[in-house]
């Protein structure tokens, strides 16, 4: 499981042991002592499900102001190691009152809410105790700054200049985040400093223009109100400067711990954050039968478009037509309307919003290997509208041949289908319905392979109801797409179970995913940090064998525009719970 917000790669959560039962009271003859019980049950479970929010808030307020809770908007992550193990005893004693009321008597609503708070806190404990990237990566460190600054720049939930106090709150705590990195980060895995090196020394640039771009006129003229924003301001921006120098100077040569969490941490990330529990043979055999399925497809059909190709040549063919770096931006904007009209035209799903996603550069902060990302207003924000659709420009140290090669992966055919994947009816489509989703939990925790597992089913399903015209180039761009997931299925469990390297893992997406050599090496680092990116398939196959259960469930009544409002109308609950709330009793396996 993961929480607020969805499109970060932070926080955790899933349900706890896979095949674990819902638990309900015993039954009277009247049956007033089971409803007695559950009623009082449902109390106190909703009394733990705020006290678990509340404290994880609390850890991480970024993420509170995130999700519109804007009580939080002043403070910053404490990451000092104290802070981390008082977290890890919070979490302990959270998971004791949770075991105790999944012992009680729980509606089908708590207990599905209950497993995936268990899986939350069983996950955030791995990932403190055992995996500990804030023992060995860098990167959250230099990233989570910008981010906690833009969190307030770019939603107008509160006035500017309320939210340009709060700014400054947080500013005043970076430096000591960027102290408490050189404190705890020991033996990092090389891949993780380069990245951490990138986002630092974005970050120094965004702290020195665009930051008092925007305070200057949120200050309005408070000269007084502005003065306290630039000092600390200046120590936010010195500090990371001092800690883009610092990760070169010190952390760079001596950074040679390895990323590979191991077979048995594997298994339990998955667990706990998906409620998969497959054995990993199995797993692996599955994602390789899956991309040797996908390969031959896309070898036949560029054979079908220019037998006189090779199925790279083809590939490369389409990726000749792309925007050069200052037209990016336009370019990808221009895609929203294809794809949002082709759902209402189609019935594909239910669209319930007129509001459409910003389209803009991904910022520095969070440029760590990913080519397109959303985000979108917490479940909670009662204000704020504005979602941004982030696409990441080529960085201006890179050389010629590695920005072609960047920017060859937004051709017109494979950005049709990003779009699809991010905004419609990927991302941003299912994000629209957060203030739909039934509880709290749900608003706030979710699978990624259901949210990516929706997106990138998106991206198939889309072109089966002809989306593109039945242009054989979006298609084999679908399938340009979805190898690229079939090979992080591969790689991530072979990065960290069978020491493969990135380098090793990067020639797997050349040679098996079509992709440029910049961008394989790209993905396959995002493996070393990212162990379980094989979600993004996993969760689609998932969907797919769900749809086709709940086609046969539902006979004639069927249609695919209400499975899919079905689906997004849940929240972003692992497989495994989402079919036992849209097909009743069932309980077939999810792959």
């Amino acid at each position: 499981m993961r929480s607020s917000t969805w499109f970060r790669r932070v926080g955790q959560s899933v349900p706890g042991a896979a095949g674990a039962v819902l638990l309900f009271a015993g039954c009277s003859p009247d049956g007033s002592s089971t409803a007695a019980a559950t009623a009082a049950a449902s109390t106190r479970f909703a009394t733990f499900a705020d006290e678990y929010f509340s404290a994880l808030h609390a850890a991480s307020p970024t993420q509170g102001t995130s999700a519109g809770f804007h009580q939080y908007d002043a403070r910053l992550e404490d990451l000092s190691a104290a802070a981390v193990r008082a977290r890890a005893d919070t979490l302990h004693r959270l998971q004791g009152r949770l075991d105790s009321l999944r012992a009680g008597p729980l509606s089908n609503d708590d207990a599905i809410d209950a497993r995936m708070i268990d899986g939350a806190i069983r996950s955030e404990l791995l990932e403190i105790e055992t995996i500990a990237s804030w023992r060995h990566n860098p990167m959250g460190y230099v990233g989570l700054p910008g981010y906690a600054i833009d969190a307030l720049m770019k939603r107008n939930f509160a006035p500017p200049a309320e939210r340009l106090r709060s700014a400054t709150a947080r500013l005043r705590r970076v430096p000591a985040m960027l102290s408490a990195m050189r404190e705890n980060v020991e033996d990092p895995p090389k891949e993780f400093t380069d990245l951490a090196m990138r986002i630092a020394g974005g970050s120094v640039g965004f702290f020195q223009t665009t930051v008092p771009g925007w305070a200057r006129e949120a200050a309005a003229g408070d000269s007084l109100l502005y003065r306290e924003f630039a000092a600390a301001n200046d120590s936010a921006t010195a500090a990371m400067r001092a800690a883009a120098e610092w990760l070169r100077r010190d952390l760079l040569p001596r950074s040679k711990g390895n990323y590979a969490i191991g077979p048995e941490v594997f298994a339990a990330k998955l667990r706990y954050d998906e409620m998969v529990d497959l054995p990993l043979d199995t797993l692996l055999a599955i994602g390789e039968a899956n991309l040797t399925k996908d390969h031959a497809a896309f070898v036949a059909l560029a054979r079908r478009i220019d037998p006189r190709k090779t199925p790279a040549q083809v590939m490369a063919s389409l990726a000749d037509d792309h925007p050069t770096s200052a037209a990016l931006v336009p370019f990808v904007r221009g895609s929203l309307e294809a794809a949002r009209q082709f759902l209402i035209d189609k019935r594909i799903v239910t669209v319930p919003s007129e509001v459409r996603p910003n389209v803009q550069e991904t910022p520095p902060y969070a440029r760590s290997g990913g080519f397109a990302s959303m985000d979108t207003p917490g479940a909670y924000e009662s204000t704020a509208t504005e979602a941004f659709y982030y696409v990441t420009p080529p960085e201006t140290s890179w050389d010629a041949r590695h920005v072609e090669e960047h920017l060859r992966l937004f051709n017109p055919a494979v950005t049709a289908l990003i779009t699809v994947h991010e905004a419609f009816p990927g991302h941003f489509l299912q994000f629209i319905y957060a203030k739909q989703f039934p509880t709290k939990t749900r608003k706030l925790l979710f699978a990624a392979s259901n949210a990516e597992g929706w997106a990138h089913y998106s991206e198939q399903m889309m072109i089966e109801e002809g989306f593109g015209g039945n242009d054989l180039k979006i298609r084999l761009a679908q399938l340009a797409e979805a190898l690229v997931r079939d090979c992080r299925w591969v790689v991530g469990i072979k990065l960290h179970t069978r020491n493969m390297s990135v380098e090793d893992g990067a020639k797997c997406f050349t040679q098996q995913g079509f992709q440029e050599p910049a961008n394989a090496y790209e993905e396959s680092r995002r493996g070393a940090y990212n162990p379980t990116y094989l979600y993004y398939t996993l969760g689609k196959l998932q969907i797919y064998k769900l749809r086709e259960d709940y086609r046969r469930a539902k006979g004639t009544a069927y249609t695919l525009q209400g499975f899919h409002d079905a689906f997004v109308r849940q929240g972003g609950l692992p497989i495994e719970l989402m079919r036992r709330i849209l097909l009743p009793g069932d309980r077939s396996p999810t792959l």
